[in-house]
Protein backbone atom coordinates (compact mmCIF):
# COMPACT_ATOMS: atom_id res chain seq x y z
CA UNK A 1 0.00 0.00 0.00
CA UNK A 2 3.31 2.56 0.96
CA UNK A 3 4.40 1.22 -2.42
CA UNK A 4 1.00 2.14 -4.50
CA UNK A 5 0.67 5.42 -2.43
CA UNK A 6 4.35 6.91 -3.34
CA UNK A 7 3.44 5.92 -7.00
CA UNK A 8 0.06 7.84 -6.95
CA UNK A 9 1.69 10.87 -5.66
CA UNK A 10 4.92 10.82 -7.85
CA UNK A 11 2.46 10.45 -10.77
CA UNK A 12 0.38 13.35 -9.97
CA UNK A 13 2.83 15.39 -8.87
CA UNK A 14 4.95 14.54 -12.27
CA UNK A 15 1.40 15.29 -14.33
CA UNK A 16 1.05 18.11 -12.69
CA UNK A 17 4.37 20.04 -13.13
CA UNK A 18 4.68 18.72 -16.57
CA UNK A 19 0.76 20.75 -17.96
CA UNK A 20 2.12 23.60 -15.69
CA UNK A 21 5.02 23.96 -17.46
CA UNK A 22 3.78 23.74 -20.89
CA UNK A 23 0.22 25.30 -20.07
CA UNK A 24 0.24 27.28 -17.40
CA UNK A 25 -1.70 26.88 -14.25
CA UNK A 26 -5.45 26.22 -15.26
CA UNK A 27 -4.45 22.83 -16.95
CA UNK A 28 -1.89 22.03 -14.32
CA UNK A 29 -5.08 20.76 -12.57
CA UNK A 30 -5.92 18.77 -15.48
CA UNK A 31 -2.31 16.69 -15.28
CA UNK A 32 -2.56 15.93 -11.70
CA UNK A 33 -5.77 14.28 -12.32
CA UNK A 34 -3.84 12.71 -15.34
CA UNK A 35 -1.47 11.59 -13.47
CA UNK A 36 -3.61 9.96 -10.74
CA UNK A 37 -5.36 7.96 -13.24
CA UNK A 38 -2.16 6.63 -14.59
CA UNK A 39 -0.90 5.68 -11.29
CA UNK A 40 -4.46 3.89 -10.80
CA UNK A 41 -3.87 2.23 -14.44
CA UNK A 42 -0.34 0.90 -13.55
CA UNK A 43 -2.03 -0.64 -10.66
CA UNK A 44 -4.54 -2.11 -12.44
CA UNK A 45 -2.34 -3.88 -14.97
CA UNK A 46 -0.19 -4.68 -12.17
CA UNK A 47 -2.76 -6.84 -10.68
CA UNK A 48 -4.02 -8.19 -13.85
CA UNK A 49 -0.06 -9.32 -14.38
CA UNK A 50 0.28 -10.76 -10.73
CA UNK A 51 -2.29 -13.32 -12.01
CA UNK A 52 -0.69 -14.48 -15.00
CA UNK A 53 2.37 -16.88 -14.99
CA UNK A 54 6.45 -15.56 -15.55
CA UNK A 55 5.94 -18.37 -18.83
CA UNK A 56 3.19 -16.35 -20.54
CA UNK A 57 4.79 -12.91 -19.67
CA UNK A 58 7.99 -14.04 -21.25
CA UNK A 59 5.97 -15.77 -24.35
CA UNK A 60 4.40 -12.55 -24.88
CA UNK A 61 6.88 -10.11 -24.55
CA UNK A 62 8.63 -12.41 -27.04
CA UNK A 63 6.09 -12.33 -29.70
CA UNK A 64 5.56 -8.97 -29.76
CA UNK A 65 9.00 -8.01 -30.13
CA UNK A 66 8.58 -11.10 -32.88
CA UNK A 67 5.99 -8.87 -34.37
CA UNK A 68 7.87 -5.92 -34.46
CA UNK A 69 10.92 -7.03 -36.02
CA UNK A 70 8.48 -7.93 -38.74
CA UNK A 71 6.84 -4.22 -39.13
CA UNK A 72 10.36 -2.50 -38.99
CA UNK A 73 11.40 -4.88 -41.89
CA UNK A 74 8.25 -3.92 -43.73
CA UNK A 75 8.90 -0.54 -43.26
CA UNK A 76 12.59 -0.83 -44.29
CA UNK A 77 11.96 -2.29 -47.50
CA UNK A 78 8.89 -0.07 -48.04
CA UNK A 79 11.33 2.96 -48.36
CA UNK A 80 12.61 1.18 -51.15
CA UNK A 81 9.18 0.91 -53.34
CA UNK A 82 7.99 4.50 -52.30
CA UNK A 83 8.74 7.90 -53.37
CA UNK A 84 9.97 10.68 -51.43
CA UNK A 85 6.33 12.20 -52.01
CA UNK A 86 4.18 9.54 -50.64
CA UNK A 87 6.63 8.60 -48.28
CA UNK A 88 6.48 11.98 -46.35
CA UNK A 89 2.70 12.04 -46.45
CA UNK A 90 1.65 8.47 -46.06
CA UNK A 91 4.38 5.98 -45.44
CA UNK A 92 4.35 7.07 -41.38
CA UNK A 93 1.03 6.31 -40.94
CA UNK A 94 1.81 3.19 -42.92
CA UNK A 95 4.41 2.49 -40.57
CA UNK A 96 2.38 3.25 -37.44
CA UNK A 97 -0.34 0.85 -38.65
CA UNK A 98 1.25 -2.12 -39.55
CA UNK A 99 3.70 -1.41 -36.30
CA UNK A 100 0.53 -1.82 -34.15
CA UNK A 101 -1.17 -4.53 -36.18
CA UNK A 102 1.94 -6.70 -35.63
CA UNK A 103 2.88 -6.09 -32.11
CA UNK A 104 -0.39 -6.70 -30.94
CA UNK A 105 -0.54 -10.37 -33.35
CA UNK A 106 2.87 -11.00 -31.57
CA UNK A 107 1.90 -10.13 -28.20
CA UNK A 108 -1.73 -12.09 -28.45
CA UNK A 109 0.09 -15.04 -30.25
CA UNK A 110 3.59 -15.64 -28.27
CA UNK A 111 1.30 -15.79 -24.97
CA UNK A 112 -1.30 -18.08 -26.13
CA UNK A 113 1.41 -20.31 -27.90
CA UNK A 114 4.16 -20.27 -25.40
CA UNK A 115 2.51 -23.56 -23.42
CA UNK A 116 3.06 -25.28 -27.05
CA UNK A 117 6.51 -24.15 -27.22
CA UNK A 118 7.35 -24.93 -23.83
CA UNK A 119 6.01 -28.54 -24.36
CA UNK A 120 7.86 -29.34 -27.52
CA UNK A 121 11.08 -28.10 -25.99
CA UNK A 122 10.95 -28.63 -22.55
CA UNK A 123 8.61 -30.90 -21.36
CA UNK A 124 9.13 -33.70 -23.90
CA UNK A 125 13.22 -34.58 -23.65
CA UNK A 126 12.52 -37.85 -25.71
CA UNK A 127 11.13 -35.91 -28.42
CA UNK A 128 7.41 -37.97 -27.86
CA UNK A 129 5.04 -35.66 -26.04
CA UNK A 130 2.88 -38.46 -25.11
CA UNK A 131 5.52 -40.39 -23.13
CA UNK A 132 5.33 -37.65 -20.08
CA UNK A 133 2.16 -38.79 -17.78
CA UNK A 134 0.19 -36.32 -16.83
CA UNK A 135 -1.97 -36.84 -14.17
CA UNK A 136 -4.84 -34.42 -13.59
CA UNK A 137 -6.46 -33.24 -10.58
CA UNK A 138 -10.04 -32.10 -10.37
CA UNK A 139 -11.28 -29.75 -7.58
CA UNK A 140 -12.92 -32.44 -5.77
CA UNK A 141 -10.02 -34.16 -5.21
CA UNK A 142 -7.94 -31.70 -3.74
CA UNK A 143 -10.97 -31.04 -0.86
CA UNK A 144 -11.15 -34.37 -0.08
CA UNK A 145 -8.01 -34.88 0.92
CA UNK A 146 -7.68 -38.39 0.44
CA UNK A 147 -5.31 -38.12 -2.08
CA UNK A 148 -2.37 -35.94 0.19
CA UNK A 149 -2.47 -38.83 2.75
CA UNK A 150 -1.78 -40.98 -0.06
CA UNK A 151 1.36 -38.64 -0.98
CA UNK A 152 2.48 -38.71 2.56
CA UNK A 153 2.76 -42.62 1.98
CA UNK A 154 5.12 -42.14 -0.78
CA UNK A 155 2.94 -44.64 -3.09
CA UNK A 156 2.30 -41.93 -5.43
CA UNK A 157 5.47 -39.77 -6.87
CA UNK A 158 5.96 -37.36 -9.92
CA UNK A 159 4.10 -34.42 -10.86
CA UNK A 160 0.61 -33.63 -10.41
CA UNK A 161 -0.60 -31.16 -13.04
CA UNK A 162 -3.53 -29.00 -11.62
CA UNK A 163 -5.09 -26.22 -14.07
CA UNK A 164 -5.64 -22.84 -13.53
CA UNK A 165 -9.48 -23.15 -13.92
CA UNK A 166 -9.48 -25.94 -11.32
CA UNK A 167 -7.21 -23.48 -9.16
CA UNK A 168 -9.76 -20.33 -10.00
CA UNK A 169 -12.64 -22.28 -8.78
CA UNK A 170 -11.03 -23.75 -5.48
CA UNK A 171 -10.44 -19.97 -4.38
CA UNK A 172 -14.10 -18.93 -5.66
CA UNK A 173 -15.40 -21.36 -3.19
CA UNK A 174 -13.11 -20.55 -0.16
CA UNK A 175 -14.55 -16.85 -1.26
CA UNK A 176 -18.02 -17.82 -1.66
CA UNK A 177 -20.72 -16.24 1.46
CA UNK A 178 -21.89 -19.78 2.38
CA UNK A 179 -19.69 -20.91 5.84
CA UNK A 180 -20.16 -24.25 4.51
CA UNK A 181 -18.29 -23.69 0.96
CA UNK A 182 -15.97 -21.30 2.14
CA UNK A 183 -14.61 -23.86 5.06
CA UNK A 184 -14.53 -26.32 1.71
CA UNK A 185 -12.90 -23.93 -0.32
CA UNK A 186 -9.70 -23.56 1.82
CA UNK A 187 -9.43 -26.96 3.39
CA UNK A 188 -8.81 -27.36 -0.29
CA UNK A 189 -6.16 -24.50 -0.69
CA UNK A 190 -4.44 -26.24 2.44
CA UNK A 191 -4.55 -29.48 1.33
CA UNK A 192 -3.03 -28.19 -2.17
CA UNK A 193 -0.27 -26.31 -0.25
CA UNK A 194 0.59 -29.51 2.26
CA UNK A 195 0.88 -31.63 -1.24
CA UNK A 196 3.35 -28.89 -2.64
CA UNK A 197 5.67 -29.69 0.69
CA UNK A 198 5.45 -33.33 0.02
CA UNK A 199 8.94 -34.63 -1.06
CA UNK A 200 8.90 -36.56 -4.49
CA UNK A 201 5.64 -34.34 -5.15
CA UNK A 202 5.80 -31.70 -7.58
CA UNK A 203 2.73 -29.40 -8.04
CA UNK A 204 2.65 -28.03 -11.80
CA UNK A 205 -0.02 -25.08 -12.33
CA UNK A 206 -0.78 -24.96 -15.58
CA UNK A 207 -2.92 -21.96 -17.33
CA UNK A 208 -3.67 -23.84 -20.58
CA UNK A 209 -7.77 -22.76 -20.63
CA UNK A 210 -10.88 -23.39 -23.00
CA UNK A 211 -12.77 -20.05 -22.94
CA UNK A 212 -15.68 -21.56 -25.08
CA UNK A 213 -16.35 -24.40 -23.16
CA UNK A 214 -18.30 -24.08 -20.03
CA UNK A 215 -18.05 -25.94 -16.60
CA UNK A 216 -14.47 -27.34 -15.11
CA UNK A 217 -15.85 -30.61 -15.87
CA UNK A 218 -15.62 -30.12 -19.10
CA UNK A 219 -12.55 -28.31 -19.47
CA UNK A 220 -10.82 -31.29 -17.58
CA UNK A 221 -12.32 -33.04 -19.88
CA UNK A 222 -10.50 -31.21 -23.05
CA UNK A 223 -7.27 -30.92 -21.52
CA UNK A 224 -6.98 -34.81 -20.70
CA UNK A 225 -7.98 -35.06 -24.61
CA UNK A 226 -5.00 -32.12 -25.32
CA UNK A 227 -1.99 -33.76 -23.00
CA UNK A 228 -3.23 -37.05 -23.52
CA UNK A 229 -3.32 -37.13 -19.76
CA UNK A 230 -5.61 -39.30 -16.98
CA UNK A 231 -7.90 -37.69 -14.41
CA UNK A 232 -7.57 -37.86 -10.55
CA UNK A 233 -10.87 -37.46 -9.36
CA UNK A 234 -13.90 -39.02 -6.77
CA UNK A 235 -16.88 -37.35 -8.85
CA UNK A 236 -18.89 -40.36 -10.34
CA UNK A 237 -20.23 -37.87 -13.09
CA UNK A 238 -16.97 -36.95 -14.24
CA UNK A 239 -15.70 -40.55 -14.05
CA UNK A 240 -18.81 -41.95 -16.33
CA UNK A 241 -18.80 -38.61 -18.92
CA UNK A 242 -14.37 -38.83 -19.29
CA UNK A 243 -14.68 -42.69 -19.76
CA UNK A 244 -17.24 -42.04 -22.91
CA UNK A 245 -14.58 -40.29 -24.42
CA UNK A 246 -11.93 -42.39 -23.44
CA UNK A 247 -10.55 -40.31 -21.12
CA UNK A 248 -8.46 -42.65 -18.29
CA UNK A 249 -9.90 -42.34 -15.08
CA UNK A 250 -8.16 -42.45 -11.52
CA UNK A 251 -10.70 -42.79 -8.80
CA UNK A 252 -9.97 -41.92 -5.17
CA UNK A 253 -12.81 -43.75 -4.22
CA UNK A 254 -11.90 -46.91 -6.22
CA UNK A 255 -8.39 -46.77 -5.08
CA UNK A 256 -10.24 -46.32 -0.82
CA UNK A 257 -12.25 -49.37 -1.99
CA UNK A 258 -10.05 -51.43 -2.89
CA UNK A 259 -7.72 -51.06 0.18
CA UNK A 260 -10.29 -52.03 2.48
CA UNK A 261 -10.01 -55.71 4.19
CA UNK A 262 -12.00 -58.40 2.14
CA UNK A 263 -14.91 -59.89 4.32
CA UNK A 264 -16.10 -63.30 3.54
CA UNK A 265 -19.78 -64.77 4.26
CA UNK A 266 -19.53 -66.79 7.71
CA UNK A 267 -17.49 -64.60 9.07
CA UNK A 268 -18.29 -62.95 13.12
CA UNK A 269 -17.85 -58.96 13.66
CA UNK A 270 -17.84 -57.16 16.84
CA UNK A 271 -19.66 -53.97 15.91
CA UNK A 272 -21.47 -50.95 17.59
CA UNK A 273 -25.17 -50.51 16.34
CA UNK A 274 -25.32 -47.08 15.91
CA UNK A 275 -29.08 -46.64 14.97
CA UNK A 276 -31.82 -48.73 13.16
CA UNK A 277 -32.17 -49.57 9.70
CA UNK A 278 -34.17 -48.94 6.82
CA UNK A 279 -36.31 -52.12 7.07
CA UNK A 280 -38.02 -53.33 10.58
CA UNK A 281 -36.02 -54.95 13.14
CA UNK A 282 -32.70 -53.58 11.55
CA UNK A 283 -29.34 -52.28 13.21
CA UNK A 284 -26.71 -50.34 11.42
CA UNK A 285 -23.22 -50.46 12.40
CA UNK A 286 -19.86 -48.63 10.71
CA UNK A 287 -16.43 -50.08 10.33
CA UNK A 288 -13.33 -47.90 10.49
CA UNK A 289 -13.11 -47.46 7.16
CA UNK A 290 -17.23 -45.76 6.54
CA UNK A 291 -18.36 -49.29 5.32
CA UNK A 292 -22.03 -49.41 6.24
CA UNK A 293 -23.13 -52.75 7.81
CA UNK A 294 -26.64 -53.87 8.25
CA UNK A 295 -27.93 -55.86 10.93
CA UNK A 296 -30.82 -57.81 11.07
CA UNK A 297 -32.91 -58.25 14.11
CA UNK A 298 -30.57 -55.63 16.29
CA UNK A 299 -32.63 -52.83 16.22
CA UNK A 300 -33.83 -52.94 20.15
CA UNK A 301 -29.42 -53.16 20.56
CA UNK A 302 -29.05 -49.83 19.34
CA UNK A 303 -26.31 -47.98 21.29
CA UNK A 304 -24.68 -52.04 22.11
CA UNK A 305 -21.76 -53.27 21.09
CA UNK A 306 -23.15 -57.13 19.61
CA UNK A 307 -21.40 -59.96 17.10
CA UNK A 308 -22.72 -60.53 14.06
CA UNK A 309 -22.46 -62.83 11.37
CA UNK A 310 -22.05 -61.72 8.00
CA UNK A 311 -24.19 -63.14 5.38
CA UNK A 312 -23.07 -61.27 2.07
CA UNK A 313 -21.30 -58.22 1.06
CA UNK A 314 -22.73 -56.03 -1.87
CA UNK A 315 -20.19 -53.96 -3.98
CA UNK A 316 -21.51 -50.69 -4.98
CA UNK A 317 -20.06 -47.46 -6.61
CA UNK A 318 -20.71 -45.87 -4.17
CA UNK A 319 -18.99 -48.31 -1.74
CA UNK A 320 -19.31 -51.50 -0.27
CA UNK A 321 -22.39 -52.78 2.10
CA UNK A 322 -21.91 -55.88 4.57
CA UNK A 323 -25.24 -58.15 5.71
CA UNK A 324 -25.32 -60.02 8.60
CA UNK A 325 -27.36 -61.32 11.43
CA UNK A 326 -26.99 -61.58 14.97
CA UNK A 327 -24.61 -64.58 16.12
CA UNK A 328 -27.08 -65.39 19.11
CA UNK A 329 -30.19 -65.63 16.46
CA UNK A 330 -28.10 -67.50 14.11
CA UNK A 331 -26.94 -70.38 16.40
CA UNK A 332 -31.37 -70.38 17.91
CA UNK A 333 -31.92 -70.86 14.23
CA UNK A 334 -29.03 -73.81 14.05
CA UNK A 335 -30.44 -75.58 17.21
CA UNK A 336 -33.90 -75.37 16.29
CA UNK A 337 -33.36 -76.64 12.93
CA UNK A 338 -31.18 -79.79 14.53
CA UNK A 339 -34.06 -80.42 16.99
CA UNK A 340 -36.54 -80.71 14.20
CA UNK A 341 -34.39 -83.19 12.44
CA UNK A 342 -34.11 -85.14 15.75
Amino acid sequence: MIVRFLLGFVCSISGYFIASNYYGFPLSLIGLLLGALTALFVIKVEQAIRKVSLRVIFGGVFGMIVGLLIAFLFAYGLNFITDIKEKYQIAPWIYALWTAVMGYLGLVLGSKKIDELYNLFGHVQSGDRESKDFRILDTSTIIDGRLADICDTGFLEGTLVVPRFVLDELQYIADSSDSMKRSRGRRGLDILNRMQKTAGINIEIVDQDFPRIKGVDAKLVALAKKVNGKIITNDFNLNKVAELQGIRILNVNELANALKPVVLPGEVMTVKIIKEGKEAGQGVAYLDDGTMIVVDNAQRHQGATVEALVTSVLQTTAGRMIFSELKDIVGDKKAYGNGARQ
